[in-house]
């Protein structure tokens, strides 16, 4: 996937749990968690709002573009 998602590293940096930053931005665990490994589809821009706004970052320091195909695997 081209797009990588750096929640952990950000919250390692502010010291932050994902249950803690559950509570302060009011969306699941479970739906962090997706996010989180990089198994979510699409993100919200409220979402993704309520996160940057949280963490005090940037949408580019949670997510970044990686130039490659999809999924990680090379075309003939």
């Amino acid at each position: 996937m081209p797009v990588r998602v750096n929640l952990d590293r950000v919250l390692l940096d502010r010291r932050m749990s994902l249950t803690e930053l559950s509570d302060r931005v009011g969306v699941t665990i479970a739906n962090l968690s997706i996010l989180k490994t990089g198994k979510a589809r699409a993100v919200r821009f409220s979402t993704l709002d309520a996160l940057c706004r949280e963490l005090q970052c940037q949408p580019g320091d949670i997510l970044t573009f990686e130039s490659g195909p999809p999924g990680g695997y090379e075309e003939d």
